[in-house]
């Protein structure tokens, strides 16, 4: 039996170190990324703010996003094949437990960077969501037949910049980025059990 991708033969499956260094190597890029452009740009990082209000703000995003998700993932085909060969290639080596990891850096790293300093940096406006969105759904291009994912994250991203403007709080796209990875991760770790045996 082939250990290659379901439809993507010439694509070998990674190992559960290989996705966590990648992802931890990920986060250390896009944090080291927004780190030199607040140190040598001339911007200033959207305030994170700990209230309660934005926690549940964020919590309540994540359940919609992934509630949306999961609708789009019913009804549009080339976004189920899409998000299938992303799913089986980096969640299915992980365990229950690396589900945090998949949740905390890259929903951390990503917001700090697209939001908390792209964001601010392009404009606190409608343009500033449209481009940081943009580039955002870019970063999850990993190939020619992705683009249906890049546009659902491009409308992720959207709707993630649009909150952080309108709330003025880092902490509320933080939440809904890093509840929305668990989420849909730990979702579909459950729906696919039977089949990792």
């Amino acid at each position: 039996m082939s250990n290659q991708l379901p439809d993507h033969p010439e694509i070998e499956p990674l190992t559960r170190t290989q996705v966590l260094i990648a992802m931890g190597l990920t986060a250390v890029v896009l944090l080291s990324i927004a780190k030199l452009w607040l140190h040598f740009g001339s911007v200033t990082l959207l305030p994170i703010s700990g209230t309660i209000n934005g926690l549940l703000l964020g919590l309540g995003i994540a359940v919609g996003i992934t509630a949306a998700s999961s609708l789009v993932y019913h009804l549009w085909p080339a976004y189920r094949q899409s998000a299938d060969f992303y799913l089986q290639l980096v969640i299915k080596p992980l365990i229950i437990p690396d589900l945090i990891w998949l949740g905390l850096l890259p929903g951390m790293s990503e917001e700090l960077l697209f939001r908390g300093v792209m964001l601010p940096a392009i404009g606190l406006n409608y343009i500033g969501v449209v481009v940081s969105s943009l580039l955002f759904g870019i970063l999850h291009l990993s190939g020619a037949q992705q683009w249906s994912y890049v546009v659902w994250a491009t409308l992720v991203g959207v709707l993630l910049g649009y909150c952080a403007l309108v709330t003025g709080n880092l902490l509320v796209p933080i939440v809904a980025h890093v509840f929305t990875n668990l989420l849909s991760s730990f979702i579909w770790k459950l729906n696919n059990k039977e089949a990792e045996v």
